[in-house]
């Protein structure tokens, strides 16, 4: 069995629609404080842009972690 954790951060961009982008593997222990921060960060200085323009608003950040059981060899 094994296991990933993904995180993924949730915006709304300038046409209104969510934009996720996901971070494989981040750092053990990230905290919402440390999330909350980074995404506004990528808010203020405009760091990306996606089809429906840039991206305007932090909505959510959430941790995503994926268990695997190899079933076969």
């Amino acid at each position: 069995m094994s296991s990933d954790t993904d995180l993924h951060l949730i915006f709304k961009n300038a046409a209104g629609k969510k934009v996720i982008l996901k971070i494989e593997n981040p750092k053990a222990g990230v905290t919402k404080a440390e999330i909350d921060a980074a995404m506004q960060a990528v808010v203020e200085n405009n760091v990306f842009t996606s089809t429906g323009g840039d991206l305007v608003e932090a909505v959510e950040g959430y941790l995503r972690t994926t268990t695997t059981d190899k079933i076969s060899a």
